[in-house]
C-alpha cells in the first residue's frame, strides 16, 4: 500500500497532504505533443485552475511553489474554507464536462479524463461528508500532523515557521474536532468496534516535554546558531510544547474517550450511513476506476478465492504436511521458526530481499527511476494498529522514498510473507512505479503528483506475481506466503463488499479472512478494521492486478515473438497513474506500435 495523496480539503490526515507536495519547477508543464486548438487552451485553463485550487488549499504546496508567507501555516479546514473549495471545484468540474474532447489530441484527452476523475472524487468526498471522518482504525490527523517536527531546520526562519505551526495546532485540532462532533450528531462516525485502543495513539503524544517529538527540533541546532539564539529557541520550544501542544492533545484525548468513542456508531457497514448504499457504490466505482457494482466485485472475489485456494492446497501437498488446511494455517501462525526474534532481524531480512529485487530490475524494465529508497520501521506511536508494511514516498530531490516495515508484535510478522511484501512496497512495486511517475516531467502536476489506487495497488500486486518469473519464492513456505498475500487481496473483494453492501458482521469478515489466508490473527483484525473505516479502497488491488495481467496476456497473444517484457512494463508505466480504461487504450496503442515494427 502507498501512503497516498488525499485532496487537502477533505484530508483524513495532514501528512497525506504533506507527503506529496513538493512541486516540480513548472506547474504548467505540458506534453510537447499538445495541440494548440481552442479546446486545448480551454483544457489548459482548467488544469491551471485545478492546480491552483490544490495549491491554495495546502500551505506546504503553496510554499513549495514560492509563497514564503505560507511556510508557517497549517491547512485551513474550517467550514467556510471547505465549502468555498467545494463550490469552486464543482463549478470547474461542470465546465470541464462541457468541453468538446473530440477535438483534443490523445495526450489532452488523457489529461481531461484524469482531471475529471480527480475533481469528481473531491466533489463526491465532500458530498458524502468524508471530512467528518479525519480518523481511521489505524490512526488519524493527531498522529500525522506530528510530521511537522521532521522538516528542515537550517535557519532562524525555519524555526520561526515551525513555532508558528505549533501555535496553530489548537486551531487545527479544533477544526478537526468540529467535524468529528458533526459526525456524532449525524451518525457519520468511525464504528466503535474499530476504535478499541485508539486512545493509545493519542496518549503516546502526551509525554514529558523532553520526550516529545515536537520538542526534538529544539534539542539540536545548526552550528552557525549562536548560544543566545539556541537558548531563546529552546525556552520558547519548551513553553509551546508544555503549554500549547500537550494541552491540545490532552483535550483531544478527553473528547475521544468521553464523547466520541462512547457515542460512535455500533454498525460497521457503509450502507448504514446516511445515503450509505449510494455512497458505497460510488466508492466501488472510484477505487476500481471501472463501472462495476458491489455485487459484481463480490462474485469476482469468490471466484478468485476458489482458484487461489486450490494453488495453496498444492503447496501444502508439496511440503507433505499431514493435516487439513486449517491445521496448516495454525502451524504457520504458531511455529517460532517462521518469526523474527528482533526488530533488526526483520529489517535486515527485508533489506536483503530488497537488494535481490534491485538486481532483477534491468531484466524486466528498460527505464528505471533515479531516486533510491531506504527501509524504516513504522513509527512506534502508530505501529500497534498499523498495517504490516507500506511505501512512503517523497517528492523532494534530496530525499529518498521509504519502505516501511512494521516491527511491532514480532510474533505476528511471519518471514514467509516478506518476499511478497517487499516486492509490492519497494521494487518493482510502489517505489519504482511512483518514482518513475514523478520523473515524467512532460506531465502536468496534477498527474505527476497524484495516485490512482487501482493502478498503483494493482501494480504492486502484479509485482508480487512478477517475482515468480524472477526467481523468488524458491522456498515453498515463501510461495505460500505469496499465495496468502494474493488470497488476502482476493478475500478483500469478498469481505469489503460483504460488510459494506451485504450486511456482513465484523466477525463474519474476520472468519472469512482467517479461514482463507495465513495472515496472523493480529493482521487479520487490523486489516478488517482498516476496510471498515476505509470503504472500497481494498477493492483496488485485485481489480487492478487482474486488469494488468489481462492486458499482458492480450499483448503476448497479439505480438507473439515480438512481445518484449521490458517494453511492455515500460508501456504500462509510461503515462504514470491512470484509470484502468485509459491503461487499456495505452496497451492497445503499444500493441499496434510493436506490431508495426
Amino acid at each position: 500500500m502507498y501512503k497516498q495523496f488525499v485532496p487537502c480539503l477533505l484530508v483524513l490526515s495532514l501528512s497525506a497532504c504533506q507527503v506529496n507536495q513538493s512541486a516540480p519547477q513548472d506547474p504548467t508543464a505540458q506534453p510537447t505533443t499538445a495541440s494548440t486548438s481552442t479546446e486545448h487552451q480551454q483544457l489548459q485553463s482548467y488544469i491551471d485552475r485545478a492546480w491552483q485550487l490544490r495549491v491554495d488549499a495546502s500551505p506546504d504546496l503553496a510554499y513549495s511553489n514560492g509563497n514564503k508567507q505560507a511556510a508557517g501555516k497549517l491547512v485551513d479546514l474550517s467550514p467556510e474554507s471547505l465549502a468555498n473549495m467545494d463550490t469552486k471545484e464543482l463549478k470547474l468540474l461542470n465546465e470541464l464536462k462541457q468541453l468538446d474532447t473530440s477535438k483534443l489530441n490523445k495526450e489532452d484527452k488523457i489529461n481531461a479524463q484524469i482531471l475529471q476523475y480527480q475533481l469528481q472524487n473531491s466533489v463526491d468526498q465532500y458530498h458524502y461528508k468524508e471530512h467528518y471522518l479525519p480518523i481511521s482504525s489505524e490512526s488519524g490527523f493527531h498522529a500525522y500532523i506530528a510530521s511537522i517536527a521532521k522538516g528542515r531546520f537550517n535557519t532562524q526562519e525555519d524555526y520561526q515557521n515551525y513555532i508558528a505551526k505549533l501555535k496553530a495546532l489548537p486551531t487545527y485540532f479544533a477544526q478537526q474536532t468540529y467535524w468529528l462532533k458533526l459526525g456524532l450528531a449525524s451518525g457519520i462516525t468511525a464504528p466503535k468496534v474499530t476504535l478499541n485502543g485508539f486512545e493509545d495513539s493519542i496518549s503516546a503524544f502526551i509525554v514529558p516535554v523532553e520526550e516529545s517529538g515536537y520538542f526534538a527540533p529544539f534539542t539540536h541546532y545548526p552550528k552557525h546558531f549562536s548560544k543566545q539564539e539556541k537558548q531563546q529557541l529552546t525556552e520558547q520550544g519548551k513553553d509551546l510544547v508544555a503549554n500549547t501542544v500537550m494541552p491540545t492533545y490532552q483535550a483531544f484525548f478527553d473528547f475521544m474517550t468521553k464523547e466520541y468513542i462512547p457515542g460512535a456508531r455500533t454498525t460497521i457497514g457503509a450502507s448504514t450511513l446516511p445515503d450509505g448504499r449510494e455512497y458505497y457504490e460510488n466508492r466501488v466505482r472510484y477505487f476500481t476506476t471501472l463501472n462495476m457494482t458491489a455485487d459484481e466485485v463480490h462474485e469476482l472475489g469468490l471466484k478468485e478465492v476458489k482458484r487461489i485456494r486450490a494453488e495453496m492446497q498444492a503447496v501444502i501437498d508439496k511440503v507433505g504436511f499431514e493435516g487439513d488446511f486449517a491445521a496448516f494455517l495454525k502451524f504457520l501462525r504458531t511455529d517460532p521458526q517462521f518469526y523474527p526474534k528482533t526488530p533488526l532481524e526483520l529489517l535486515e531480512y527485508a533489506s536483503y530481499i530488497a537488494k535481490k529485487a534491485d538486481a532483477i530490475l534491468p531484466k524486466y524494465f528498460g527505464k528505471l527511476p533515479r531516486k533510491p529508497y531506504g527501509i524504516q520501521e513504522v513509527p512506534l506511536e502508530i505501529a500497534p494498529k498499523y498495517t504490516t508494511g507500506r511505501y512512503s514516498g517523497s517528492n523532494r530531490d534530496d530525499e529518498p522514498g521509504y519502505y516501511w516495515v512494521n516491527t511491532y508484535a514480532l510474533d505476528k510478522r511471519p518471514l514467509y510473507e516478506m518476499e511478497a511484501l517487499t516486492l509490492h512496497e519497494a521494487v518493482p512495486g510502489h517505489h519504482l512505479q511512483i518514482s518513475l511517475n514523478q520523473e515524467l516531467t512532460s506531465l502536468p502536476n496534477f498527474r505527476r503528483y497524484s495516485y490512482i489506487s487501482a493502478f498503483g495497488e494493482g501494480w504492486g500486486l502484479y509485482s508480487e506475481h512478477l517475482g515468480l518469473e524472477a526467481g523468488f519464492y524458491k522456498d515453498p513456505y515463501s510461495n505460500f506466503g505469496r499465495l496468502t498475500y494474493e488470497m488476502w487481496r482476493a478475500a478483500r473483494l469478498v469481505v469489503d463488499t460483504g460488510m459494506h453492501a451485504k450486511g456482513w458482521s465484523r466477525q463474519q469478515a474476520l472468519d472469512f479472512m482467517a479461514n482463507n489466508t495465513a495472515l496472523s490473527m493480529h493482521n487479520v483484525t487490523t486489516e478488517i478494521d482498516r476496510y471498515i473505516t476505509w470503504p472500497g479502497q481494498a477493492l483496488s488491488y485485485k481489480i487492478g492486478e487482474l486488469t494488468i495481467k489481462r492486458l499482458r496476456h492480450k499483448a503476448e497473444q497479439a505480438l507473439g515473438e515480438k512481445f518484449n517484457i521490458r517494453a511492455f512494463h515500460d508501456a504500462v508505466l509510461a503515462n504514470g497513474s491512470v484509470p484502468m480504461e485509459l491503461l487499456e487504450q495505452q496497451i492497445d496503442d503499444f500493441i499496434a506500435e510493436q506490431a508495426a515494427k
